[in-house]
């Protein structure tokens, strides 16, 4: 089986969270649901990986604050990058939380190694 790294993207700002913060129930609901949903995917999931901080971008400028969408981060094993992808149609972090997507990477072995 492949293994595929998959980022969960949501480009809410700090500002937009707080002003539309998630209800009490409404959490309690999603936390169940991707529970669940984890608790189904058990035997793909190789690293349940969790959620992502502040970016610091590094490049031959210097160290930086950066920004992007990326909130979280899992990675799964899938006979194909199809199947991996699919793992996550309906996910919680979307149909529940206010997340926009979730993208799916396959992750490649180093060349010569």
């Amino acid at each position: 089986m492949a293994k595929f790294l998959a980022l969960y993207i949501g480009s809410a700002t700090d500002a937009e969270k707080a002003a539309s913060p998630i209800s009490p129930d409404k959490q309690s609901e999603g936390m169940a649901a991707w529970g669940a949903w984890m608790g189904k995917n058990a035997e793909y999931i190789k690293d349940a990986g969790g959620p992502l901080g502040r970016t610091m971008r590094v490049s031959s400028s210097g160290v930086e604050a950066a920004r992007n969408s990326l909130t979280g981060y899992i990675i799964v094993e899938a006979d194909t990058h199809e199947a991996a992808a699919r793992l996550f149609e309906n996910h919680p972090h979307f149909t529940i939380f206010p997340g926009e997507a979730v993208e799916v990477v396959e992750c490649l072995e180093i060349p010569g190694a």
